[in-house]
């Protein structure tokens, strides 16, 4: 018999967090968070998206061992701004066991209801920021600090308990050493004539921080228009900052500017997984060696958040970016650059990576159903 029970003291939050330390202890592919900052993600004093959203968070257990775990989240800005009447569902793992993954659903629905929601969808997180789909290909490549990863019956559970399709994403990825520098090169210093646009980064990080706003704003115009997209709040980007930025070599973020006015921008970030691997989801004793280690000497990085304002798309800016991050890639020998989720049918952002020799190494999509 299945059981749901509510997650709420801290030592409970902790077994829900590392429930799924468990379930992939044996699998090579899997990237453990850090357990302190997924539990403080969950803080409602700490992550300010608790100010526009609230989460319930639930296990499954049978014969009194957790063998599930989901979180029950509703934002509140796309509810009421937007008018998407979604039920959220994520962080949501499970054993093989059809009733598991039917009990925990059914707690969702039950939420739902209960808040007049429309529909349900996941697995998902509280914004945009957050790691988003259930894993459809690519389930012997590793997986990143942005993503979750899952075991192929995860898909065989929402599709027998009645759910379909909702949102498709894809991953991408290319070799550094296949990036034609002199092509970008000579658009970049075309575009930079041509509009009067320049690349801007900074050295440091302190030199950094007083552009990070302008930055999020940026983001929240760039994809205003998408599908889904909730906007980034004042609070949240100044979560962002301290529990990011960090991780991130400053040269990593690089901007474009037209009359001191930052019109484009992109963040990369090391590829942390293997380290994250080593680390086990702690720091300490040892854990930050490897950490260290990863984020001077990337060998993979992932291309994390790019954004450029609707009134300059078009006119070459990820030239610009690009050449830049080539100077910044070729300085800390890079292999592999890795663009992390986005949805499959994003035209914009698909054009700003038509020149690459790429190839679609992952795909995942989210499950929803009405209620």
């Amino acid at each position: 018999m299945i059981t749901i029970k509510e997650m709420t003291s801290k030592k409970e939050m902790t077994a829900f967090v590392k429930f799924p330390f468990k379930l992939y202890k044996d699998n090579k592919q899997w990237v453990p968070p850090m357990v302190k900052g997924e539990l403080e993600s969950f803080n409602t004093e700490i992550n300010p998206v608790f100010e526009h959203a609230s989460a319930r968070f639930f296990v499954a257990l049978k014969d009194g061992k957790i063998v599930g775990r989901v979180a029950a989240i509703i934002n509140n800005l796309e509810i009421e701004q937007m008018g998407e009447k979604r039920m959220r569902f994520g962080w949501m793992d499970f054993i093989d066991d059809l009733e598991v993954s039917k009990s925990l659903l059914n707690k969702i629905e039950e939420i739902g209801i209960q808040n007049n929601l429309e529909y349900m969808e996941g697995p998902m997180g509280f914004s945009n920021l957050n790691e988003v789909g259930v894993l459809t290909e690519g389930y012997d490549e590793i997986s990143s600090m942005v993503s979750w990863y899952n075991f192929p019956y995860y898909v065989d559970h929402f599709e027998k308990h009645g759910f379909e399709i909702g949102k498709e994403y894809i991953e991408n990825r290319f070799k550094f050493k296949d990036v034609e520098k002199e092509k970008f090169k000579k658009l970049a210093s075309i575009v930079e004539r041509r509009y009067g646009y320049y690349g801007k980064s900074y050295k440091t990080t302190k030199e950094l921080m007083p552009h990070v706003d302008e930055m999020f704003n940026l983001f929240n115009r760039s994809y205003a228009d998408l599908e889904s997209f909730v906007p980034i709040t004042d609070k949240q980007i100044a979560y962002f900052k301290k529990k990011f930025l960090s991780f991130i070599l400053p040269e990593m973020l690089q901007f474009v500017y037209h009359k001191d006015e930052m019109i484009g921008f992109a963040i990369t970030m090391p590829s942390f997984s293997k380290a994250l691997q080593k680390a086990n989801g702690y720091l300490f004793p040892f854990g930050f060696i490897p950490l260290l280690r990863a984020k001077k000497k990337p060998k993979d990085v992932l291309f994390y958040l790019i954004g450029i304002d609707p009134k300059h798309q078009g006119k070459g800016i990820p030239a610009i970016i690009f050449y830049e991050f080539y100077k910044v890639f070729e300085k800390l020998n890079v292999e592999n650059c890795i663009r992390t989720p986005e949805l499959a049918n994003n035209e914009a952002e698909a054009g700003i990576w038509k020149t690459f020799k790429q190839e679609t190494f992952k795909r995942r999509v989210t499950f929803k159903k009405q209620l």
